[in-house]
């Protein structure tokens, strides 16, 4: 006979990771199904390295998520004595003359509101200062900053690594290197087997819209992201995270310090394509760095070389308004979809675990998720 499940989780992931984990913590029975071997470098989450802020400028309402992972993220690092979340502060360049966004309009002026309304320690640097402290970055007239002291980057793989481990020791099943092939009521149908349970938890990231099916898949989009490490002086080793709205340009940048021997990585974000996360290649081509130095960084980073040291593809889900979707799916009762997706997901990806278990457990979340129905759309 068939074991029947507390709870599901397809795609272990982000999200998934959180979710088993936080569900294994409060004594569920949980199951974690994988078409990969998780951490991989076949979905969203892959890079080494992903920005964390608590002022967040796609929307005051993400703070709260944000800071909860930081706290949850610290405590799994008591318990494994895993490196995993490292606060080196963070900037944010941006312009009136800015020609490139990031995800939403006033990004800036949204981050700027949403230090104040929580209380977030931060500064606003004018041109000269910003040139001043940064000579890393060719900062044009009119350019300011945001600075962030508490801002920093969390390491993806690592945080997906620690939760999957105390969510086994905690008794958690997983299955990896298995398909899930649909889902229909309580039930989950993969390549291996059929299994069952009383709460299903979506969190496919870029596999969510074939499991959806056409009418709810609408919404989401897969995109092919690349992400670049250049050889760098040693003053790049202690600069903050940095997102960039550039001037002259369609895409912005963000990056990180020079850490782990590779250089500083830095990369865009472009969404003029959509992908099959099936065909979509994880490969980067020599044309892809070439053009990347050329148009990115030797203009606005005068001391880096342009020598690129490594390369990597990842892929984006994203809805419309660049916001998350977290609800019941609206056919299936049973069914949870979580894709907290648009490039900005990993740093909320703790406390949405958390949300999700308390869904899935018939409790009030302590976050507010109205903004992430479905229904908006």
């Amino acid at each position: 006979m068939s074991t029947r499940y507390d709870s599901i989780i397809v795609g272990l992931g982000a999200m998934g990771a959180a979710a088993l984990y936080q569900l294994a913590r409060r004594g569920a029975r949980v199951l974690g199904i994988d078409r990969y071997d998780p951490p991989h470098g076949h979905g969203s989450s892959a890079g080494e390295t992903r920005i964390t802020r608590l002022a967040i400028g796609e929307g005051v309402h993400y703070t709260p998520l944000a800071a909860r992972s930081h706290q949850i993220w610290r405590e799994i690092e008591r318990q494994t004595g895993a490196d995993l979340l490292t606060p080196c502060g963070g900037l944010v360049i941006s312009s009136d003359a800015k020609s490139s966004f990031t995800h939403v309009p006033a990004f800036f002026d949204n981050t700027v509101a949403a230090a104040r309304a929580h209380g977030i320690a931060h500064e606003l640097l004018d041109t000269a200062e910003l040139r001043r402290r940064y000579p890393q970055f060719a900062i044009s007239d009119g350019e300011v900053g945001y600075y962030e002291p508490d801002a920093g980057f969390v390491r993806p793989e690592a945080c997906i690594a620690a939760q999957l481990a105390l969510a086994r020791g905690l008794g958690a099943e997983t299955q990896t290197g298995e398909t899930v092939l649909s889902i229909a009521g309580d039930t989950v149908t993969t390549d291996h087997g059929v299994y069952t349970a009383d709460t299903i938890i979506l969190a496919a990231g870029a596999w969510l819209p074939e499991l959806l099916g056409p009418e709810l898949a609408r919404p989401f989009k897969v995109h092919r992201q690349t992400l670049f490490w250049f050889e760098a002086p040693d003053d790049f080793n202690t600069m903050p995270v940095f997102i960039w709205e550039l001037q002259h340009s369609r895409q912005g940048l963000y990056g990180f310090p020079a850490i782990d021997g590779y250089g500083v990585k830095i990369a865009t974000e472009t969404y003029a394509d959509a992908f099959d996360p099936n065909e979509a290649s994880r490969a980067v081509s020599q044309a892809e760095i070439d053009a990347m130095a050329a148009e990115f960084i030797t203009p606005n980073f005068p001391a880096l070389s342009g020598r690129c040291t490594k390369a990597k593809a990842c892929l984006y889900t994203v809805t419309p308004d660049f916001q998350f979707v977290i609800d019941r799916h609206p056919a299936m009762a049973r069914v949870i979809v979580a894709s907290p997706c648009s490039g900005h997901g990993f740093k909320h990806s703790a406390a949405i675990g958390e949300a999700l278990a308390d869904l899935a457990t018939g409790r009030e979340p302590a976050f507010d998720l109205t903004a992430f129905r479905f229904d908006r759309f």
